[in-house]
């Protein structure tokens, strides 16, 4: 996974020690879920609707979290049956929509989208 961190800056205290403070900028990546029908995959406005649930469950995990979604950020993930990437035969419907947000706020670059689940 490609670090986004990219701005640590240093702060010395009058003791002389130096502790690295993360960049307010810094972000994380969570990932949203929504479960369908997969005999409806084909129908875009019943598709979107599964997009709109799955961003709206990623911002609801990262407002549990603490954190805010960074606007424009989604990236979405239509997984059906017959997909090699993950074991769809266990998935309600079978039809999955992922959504991965970036994350924004203290402490959201330690926060990262992991497996199936949300690391």
């Amino acid at each position: 996974m490609v670090s986004t961190l990219t701005n640590v800056t240093e702060a010395r205290n009058s003791a002389g020690f130096v502790r690295k403070i993360n960049a307010m900028e810094a972000t994380g990546t969570l990932f949203g879920w929504a479960f369908g029908d997969s005999a409806r995959e084909d129908d875009q406005v019943y598709v979107d609707g599964l997009r709109h649930e799955a961003l709206e469950n990623a911002r609801q995990a990262a407002r549990s979290k603490g954190f805010d979604v960074e606007p424009g950020s989604e990236v979405f993930t239509i997984l059906s049956a017959g997909d090699a990437l993950v074991d769809i035969d266990t998935a309600p419907d079978n039809l999955v929509v992922r959504c991965t947000v970036k994350l924004t706020g203290e402490g959201a670059s330690k926060v990262h989208a992991e497996g199936p689940m949300n690391g």
